[in-house]
């Protein structure tokens, strides 16, 4: 025995790899065993062992080894620990990894340490015998069982070529298509059951599809001969509600869609930044965040996947996500391989090509957009008298022009550490209807995708316009506060519409309508303006038509107690504290820190003394301690441009299109911002957490969620 450990620390002492025997229950049948989608997999976790191993055996491992077991793996994120039957591979570099886990690496091409990026001259490989082939040795230094299928065998890799470009060789490996019309097709005939299910659904919830319209008038009466130029009335909008399970058991986290309830399947495109930057931990955290998305998907949604550096190349082709699609997807994005500088442009110019050229398409579509860096390519300076370079041209003619007949969609942008470019991935966001998501640490990656998918995989309306149109014939609409969408008055102010576009499932919208209040001489009440609503159901493919009942205010001859509505004066707040955001980030891009925390102290103040303030309206608790958080991220310029500014332009795009953002949070860093949450996003990000606790490398616990909607608690 003794003879035999001397040759296994032998082994150790020159970076080799050291065979560790499975137990018995390892010993399965081929198929049984984890496949690289399942190693990639969010949910996997490494089995404990159930029988001995030789460590119990009476072999005592070195010091160093020891303090190996204790490592986490840089591919699974699991523990490597000592005795667990799975084998552990240390190279020469002396970073060490579960074997089949780097062997699954290799076997893409990926010839390089994922931890400190050394290009190896000895790479693992995976034996299904006991026999390497010719030319390759096997280390099994210590006499132990010889028939387990999971070998340790080193392979000596050839000199690299003298004219190889190791930037963009990972992205070269085969040609690309010229046109991306081989997306999968859309055609699926479900069995007996699956019919049923679904169409018994859409029948029993036709009821709960209909948006609901409320008003609220500033006050609920203006004396008979008072005339008010700007009165302000509220118009509430509420998708129709989510009828997934909400009491869905969390450790069921692998199950491959939220919601067993039918919904409009979606076509989603995801743009990787897989430079340089991204090596090691990040990369290999975006790669589990991305198992969570592929594992989460359903079989009629369909996936792309765009990874860039300094080119750009669709590594996985709009697919359905099928069960061999998933595992399809899995197998791609753990082939990625981070090196190279940064062309967001070209990933986003690729991104759009694949919406662009299929031939078919799901009712939902949408891209994601992740880069921790900025765009070395494509924006070279200023444009005109502008202090900003010209983002917009980061983004492909069909994103943002409107000569692209009616072609729009949304990019989802996620802002990754403290080096990423927070002005261009809001503008890219902003330009396309998308959000901004600030992932200030490397924790959150899977929680703030989980968040966003949650909503898109909960459309239930598609392309809603909203028209207000005056009934009082002496009535004219002032302004419609809308934040970033789209919105225009008639010249003759009688008619004004607002595109507000997709609605996710419980999603709320508040615009605020300004209107001329005319004085009255007899009338006992004045009909303001109706609301109508025209969208698409994504669903049924119908088109559909609301109107609300007319916004009515009673007109007494002489004026009583005014009554504030608490409603209007809250999101008048809303709409204060963004245009002070907004202000506050123009004075400290122009370098007045101190007039942007001055702006945002002042808006504080305004604010507390509102009615709702004074109410405790948790809304208004929750502007506050926003305001407050933007404060301290202004503290000095190095403050500001690590964090405050990335921070300010997440909340700016969550409050401008009323949709929930990821933001870091100076008490939590690992925390999101649940403004305007939704369930079906709360619900996936309960998945999330549920999944990341499941995990042997959970480093937090799960922090409750909450929304402005369902009240939120003050943090």
């Amino acid at each position: 025995m003794a003879s035999k450990w001397r040759k296994a620390k032998i082994a150790l002492g020159l970076n080799l790899c050291v065979y560790v025997p499975g137990t018995v229950d390892d010993e399965s049948p081929p198929s049984e065993r984890l496949s690289d989608a399942a190693l990639l997999s969010p949910s996997y976790t490494p089995a404990a062992p159930t029988t001995p191993t030789p460590s119990s055996r009476g072999l005592r491992l070195s010091k160093s080894m020891s303090r190996s077991s204790k490592k986490i793996c840089s591919i699974c994120l699991a523990t490597m620990k000592r005795g667990d039957g799975h084998a552990i591979f240390t190279a020469e570099c002396s970073h060490s990894f579960h074997f089949h886990c780097i062997a699954s690496n290799v076997k893409h091409g990926n010839q390089i340490c994922p931890v400190c990026r050394a290009k190896w001259k000895e790479i693992p490989l995976q034996g299904p015998s006991l026999d390497p082939p010719l030319g390759r040795a096997r280390i099994n230094p210590v006499d132990w069982p010889q028939n387990n299928a999971m070998m340790t065998v080193i392979r000596r890799l050839p000199p690299p070529c003298p004219n190889a470009n190791r930037h963009t060789a990972p992205l070269l490996q085969a040609p690309e298509p010229a046109v991306f019309n081989d997306d999968e097709s859309l055609d699926h005939q479900p069995n007996s059951a699956e019919r049923s299910t679904p169409e018994k659904n859409a029948v029993d919830s036709n009821s709960h599809r209909t948006i609901q319209i409320k008003t609220y008038p500033h006050v609920p009466e203006v004396p008979q001969f008072t005339s008010c130029d700007n009165f302000n009335v509220l118009v509430h909008l509420k998708a129709p509600i989510s009828i997934s399970g909400q009491n869905l058991n969390i450790n069921q986290a692998n199950l491959p869609q939220i919601s067993q309830t039918p919904r409009a399947p979606v076509d989603l495109v995801t743009v990787l930044d897989i430079s340089g930057s991204m090596a090691g931990t990040k990369l290999a955290l975006l790669k589990r965040a991305m198992g969570f998305v592929i594992q989460n998907l359903g079989p009629n949604d369909r996936m792309s996947v765009i990874a860039f550096s300094s080119t750009a190349r669709r590594i996985f082709p709009l697919r359905r996500m099928t069960d061999a699609g998933r595992q399809q997807a899995l197998q791609a994005v753990n082939s990625l391989v981070a090196n190279g500088g940064t062309n967001i442009a070209e990933g986003l110019r690729k991104g759009a090509k694949v919406m662009e050229d299929r031939r078919e398409k799901n009712p939902v579509a949408s891209i994601i957009l992740l880069s921790d860096g900025q765009d070395t390519y494509t924006v070279s300076g200023p444009v005109g008298n502008q202090n900003q370079p010209n983002y917009q041209l980061l983004l492909p003619l069909s994103i943002h022009s409107t000569d692209s007949a009616g072609f729009k969609i949304p990019v989802h942008a996620f802002g990754f550490g403290t080096d990423h470019d927070a002005s261009s991935m809001h503008s890219i966001s902003e330009i396309s209807g998308g959000t901004f998501s600030f992932i200030e640490t490397e924790a959150v990656i899977q929680d703030a995708f989980a968040q966003c998918i949650g909503g898109l995989l909960s459309v239930v309306v598609k392309e809603l316009q909203v028209v207000i149109e005056c009934v009082h014939p002496s009535l004219h609409l002032g302004s419609l506060k809308a934040g970033s969408y789209s919105n225009r008055v008639m010249e003759d102010g009688r008619m004004g519409f607002i595109d507000v576009g997709d609605l996710y499932a419980d999603e709320e919208r508040d615009f605020l309508v300004s209107v001329n209040v005319p004085a009255e001489s007899s009338s006992k009440e004045t009909s303001l303006f109706k609301v109508r609503l025209v969208y698409s159901d994504p669903l049924t493919k119908e088109n559909v038509t609301l109107e609300s009942d007319e916004v009515r205010i009673k007109r007494p001859e002489l004026a009583g107690q005014e009554v504030v509505s608490v409603e209007v004066d809250r999101h008048r707040n809303r709409f204060q504290a963004a245009e002070a955001m907004a202000q506050a980030r123009t004075a400290a891009e122009q370098g007045d820190l101190a007039g942007a925390v001055s702006t945002l102290e002042c808006c504080r103040r305004v604010l507390s003394e509102t009615v709702s303030a004074k109410s405790r309206d948790r809304l208004c608790v929750a502007l506050d301690a926003e305001l407050k958080e933007m404060q301290e991220r202004m503290a000095s310029r190095h403050v500001y441009e690590a964090s405050g500014r990335a921070y300010i332009l997440s909340g700016l795009s969550s409050h401008s299109w009323q949709r929930a953002t990821a933001r870091g949070d100076s008490t939590d860093g690992s925390s999101l911002v649940q403004s305007y949450q939704t369930p079906s996003m709360a619900e996936m990000l309960t998945r999330s957490q549920a999944t990341l606790l499941g995990s042997p490398s959970a480093q937090r616990l799960a922090r409750p969620v909450w929304s402005f909607a369902s009240q939120p608690k003050p943090r």
